[in-house]
């Protein structure tokens, strides 16, 4: 068992001024190659500090991985602290400083002073060449009997010039564990995660393969996982447990993996176009739509609140007078609308308040010609929160109306 931790290094990262996806990918990385991951650590740009949380990772794992930290300026100290954890001195590198001034030289420019700690290196590191930036990464081998056989690999924190590194210069020499691990990750929408543990039921409970579910904007997830010493084991012991919960789960599942649930309603479309109407959720519907070919899904949209606008698109003055627009009477009748008044084959609409009285109510309805059906949600929230949910139950909406098999509410 090979056992790591991703350090992440900055101040900027510890304050939350920037999200930390590097350590979210390497995470991902290592656990796809049977990497046991037991800490991701966060760490301001403070040398003392940096160095005595390396000590200690360097006293549990085998494997540790530094992001950021590797610029040229005084608060870049990810090289200085693997040095003195280690009680090695860095040193320039005759063939990195020409490197380094080679690469400003062919751009016209003199090479800051301050780049030069680029260019260092300790006796147990090498150099990792980084093709799209000017920090090379450290590839360390502690020497001496205490830390035998552990690596310290530090990479730099622009997630392009991390990635990039990564693949080309740190998994090719990586002490990779001899098992795999597998897993598919199972995308619901419409149940909760507590009603989805229940009808899991003793699904839940077992170690190898292993059942976790996880709160997304577009639902639950599941992820199933199966680990054994070779792909094929691995494969065996996953294929039960994963055919046991689609089985279980059908009703609620959109998709697997890299699905998204606006690729799913494109596919359960099979070339019809739609139509839409938006109404309170600031267009949040169509950005869903957006991110997902929308040439080849949106035939046309339109995000108002106006209501003379919305009257002729669908909207009947007795519903808006009686009922309000916010109601399931005002949203059949605009999907309605989009269909017939976008010239569409499909119409969906949503209407939602995020204030007053109503606030977090939402409904959204879809129109085929041959089924009318409608959803309602009411749920507190910030406005984001409640134009979010009212955008993915609407995609929810379609694609379980549209789906083989027709509707399962």
């Amino acid at each position: 068992m090979l056992r790591a931790e991703i350090i992440s290094v900055g101040t900027e990262l510890l304050f939350g001024e920037i999200t930390d996806t590097n350590a979210a990918f390497l995470a991902a990385e290592l656990v796809a190659r049977g990497v046991t991951l037991n800490r991701k650590i966060v760490i301001g740009d403070h040398l003392p500090t940096l160095t005595q949380v390396l000590q200690d990772a360097l006293e549990r794992a085998d494997l540790i991985l530094l992001g950021g930290g590797l610029g040229p300026t005084d608060d870049d100290l990810t090289r200085e602290a693997v040095a003195a954890a280690l009680g090695e001195t860095p040193s320039e590198d005759a063939e990195l400083l020409a490197w380094l001034e080679g690469l400003y030289a062919a751009r016209g420019r003199d090479m800051p002073r301050s780049n030069r700690k680029q260019t260092w290196l300790i006796p147990s590191a090498q150099a990792l060449a980084n093709p799209v930036g000017t920090a090379p990464g450290w590839y360390v081998q502690p020497r001496g009997p205490r830390y035998a056989g552990k690596v310290i690999v530090a990479l730099p924190g622009p997630p392009r010039e991390m990635k990039k590194m990564w693949a080309e210069q740190v998994l090719p020499h990586l002490p990779l564990p001899d098992h795999a691990i597998l897993h598919t990750t199972i995308h619901t929408q419409g149940i909760g995660e507590s009603n989805l543990v229940e009808v899991l039921g003793d699904l839940t409970r077992g170690q190898n393969p292993s059942l976790g579910t996880y709160a997304r904007k577009t639902g639950v997830d599941v992820r199933v996982s199966a680990s054994a010493p070779t792909h094929d084991e691995a494969q065996a012991l996953l294929h039960p447990a994963l055919s046991q919960v689609r089985e279980r789960l059908q009703r609620w599942t959109w998709g697997e993996d890299g699905d998204t649930l606006a690729g799913a309603l494109q596919h359960t479309l099979g070339g019809r176009t739609l139509g839409v109407i938006e109404a309170g959720s600031a267009g949040h519907l169509c950005t869903l739509l957006a991110g997902q070919a929308a040439q080849s899904i949106l035939h046309d949209a339109a995000i108002t609140e106006n209501h003379a606008r919305l009257i002729t698109l669908g909207l009947t003055p007795v519903t808006l007078r009686d009922r309000g627009l916010v109601s399931e009477q005002a949203a059949l009748e605009l999907a309605a609308g989009a269909r017939e008044h976008l010239d569409a084959d499909i119409g969906l609409a949503v209407v939602l308040s995020v204030g007053g009285d109503q606030a977090g109510q939402a409904h959204a309805a879809i129109d085929t010609g041959d089924t009318r059906q409608v959803t309602t949600l009411n749920w507190p929230g910030d406005p984001e929160q409640i134009r979010e949910r009212a955008a993915v139950a609407a995609l929810a909406l379609a694609y379980r109306t549209l789906r083989p098999g027709g509707w399962q509410g």
